[in-house]
Parts: structure tokens; C-alpha cells; sequence
């Protein structure tokens, strides 16, 4: 087992990647996990804002290059 003290000497950007395994494992079966209420309505504003032009989706390899570059 991998104790907090284990993760604390993680660099971030391994921390990173664990997350990012973590979450990968999570979700490779999707219906385990129930979306709180509130996600429900994060989705419908991202999806008026798109449709209105406000926002424009990127691509989650590059949000997340953009992401590490901001930490960098």
C-alpha cells in the first residue's frame, strides 16, 4: 500500500501521471460511477457556451500539455 509520505515525495508531475492511472482505472468501467447532481449542470452550461460561441473545446491531450506548461 502507498502511504501518504510515499506520495509526498512524488515529484508533480508524477503525481501527476498517478492521478491520471488512477483516474484511467476508475472510469475503464464508467458504470461503477454515479456523476454528482451538480456535474448534470456543468455539462449544460459548457454546452450553451460552446453553442454560443463563448467557448471552444480543445482536445484533452492538449488541455492537458497546456495544464503542464501553466505548472512548468
Amino acid at each position: 500500500m502507498v502511504t501518504i509520505e510515499d506520495i509526498r515525495q512524488l515529484t508533480k508531475d508524477e503525481k501527476l501521471r498517478v492521478m491520471e492511472a488512477i483516474w484511467a482505472d476508475l472510469t475503464s468501467n464508467g458504470e461503477d460511477i454515479e456523476s454528482p447532481a451538480w456535474h448534470e449542470k456543468e455539462l449544460q452550461e459548457t454546452t450553451e457556451r460552446v453553442a454560443t460561441g463563448q467557448e471552444t473545446p480543445i482536445d484533452w491531450a492538449n488541455a492537458k500539455a497546456d495544464l503542464r506548461a501553466e505548472r512548468k
